[in-house]
């Protein structure tokens, strides 16, 4: 790509892409038995999710990911580009497209999930080389850990280098041993309670858990940590001294599943805007509200004027300048 056709991004969201699928029980879960639920599927994948949520709400979004060469892929393309500039995505032979797969019960909440990534098991060396300019044509990198732990570390490192802010989606708990031990260089570090723990070495069971695993993490060079509660929504914590709980007023939840990636999207979008770590974290909250109340992983309710009304009529006071 020669320097006339680069383009500037707001945000280029690395990691996965892939097809989601949902089964929801019907009635409570028994194990090791037949149980009668109902099916969906939709586009996925930490990544891809956050840059649709991040195009839907008025940022410049792409994404860089891996797509197999087959149906499913060529249907994430899709259903992606309206919001997405999925130009950096490759398309790779003789590999599936990445599966996540959601068991949910019957009030929605996630029992157990199980994602097939292989396609980002042959990931090539020289992949950071090959894209080394998409990441320097970004105002912020989101980077989940569905690439090898060698990509994660040369991401990071490139970030830090060249001063472009990084925000780190661990995917899973099992996925954070993919991170180098030293995280310097990362701006943002936003992960869930399980994600959080693996991280940190520590059991999370109290409110105070929550700020040491967080300053934990803080050690190891990351700026700004977000770890989400679930319904009681989250705490953060920055190396400047800022920390805070904000706790989600409730609505109608009809599944969890993507909510926690319209969040970051949020979060993000706050950052981008020059807000303050805690008006980011109120975007990302108002972001998830919306996803919450839809069947979809990203919503198509989702963009600037409900982002707005749902902001304002949850956090009426005004915004401010970080």
């Amino acid at each position: 790509m020669n320097m006339q056709e680069t383009k500037i991004y707001d945000i280029i969201c690395i990691g996965g892409a892939n097809v989601d699928r949902k089964i929801r029980a019907l009635k409570p879960l028994a194990n090791k038995t037949s149980n009668p639920a109902i099916s969906t599927k939709t586009r996925g994948g930490v990544a891809r999710n956050i840059a649709e949520n991040s195009g839907r709400i008025g940022l410049k979004a792409s994404l860089l990911a891996y797509l197999g060469a087959d149906p499913e892929g060529e249907w994430i393309l899709q259903n992606t580009k309206n919001y997405v500039d999925v130009s950096p995505t490759e398309i790779i032979h003789g590999k599936p497209t990445g599966t996540y797969t959601a068991v949910l019960d019957e009030d929605g909440e996630m029992a157990v999930a199980l994602a097939d990534m292989t396609i980002y098991n042959d990931v090539k060396e020289y992949f950071f080389e090959n894209n080394l300019h998409h990441l320097q044509s970004a105002k912020m990198i989101l980077l989940d850990t569905n690439f090898p732990a060698k990509v994660i570390g040369q991401v990071i490192s490139s970030c830090k280098n060249t001063g472009i802010p990084i925000c780190i989606a661990p995917v899973s708990a099992p996925k954070t041993d993919k991170l180098p031990a030293s995280l310097d260089g990362v701006t943002w570090l936003i992960a869930n309670h399980k994600e959080a723990e693996a991280l940190s070495k520590l059991n999370i069971t109290s409110e105070g858990d929550y700020y040491r695993a967080a300053e934990v993490i803080l050690t190891k060079g990351v700026e700004k940590v977000v770890i989400t509660r679930g319904e009681k929504g989250l705490i953060y914590f920055t190396n400047n001294g800022e920390a805070g709980a904000l706790v989600p007023p409730n609505v109608p939840i009809v599944e969890v599943t993507g909510a926690g990636d319209s969040l970051i999207a949020g979060i993000l979008f706050g950052y981008l805007k020059g807000l303050s770590t805690e008006d980011a974290c109120k975007i990302g909250i108002s972001c998830s509200l919306i996803t919450l109340q839809t069947s979809d992983t990203v919503s198509p309710d989702l963009n600037q004027q409900s982002l707005q009304e749902t902001f304002q009529k949850y956090f009426s006071k005004g915004l401010s300048q970080r």
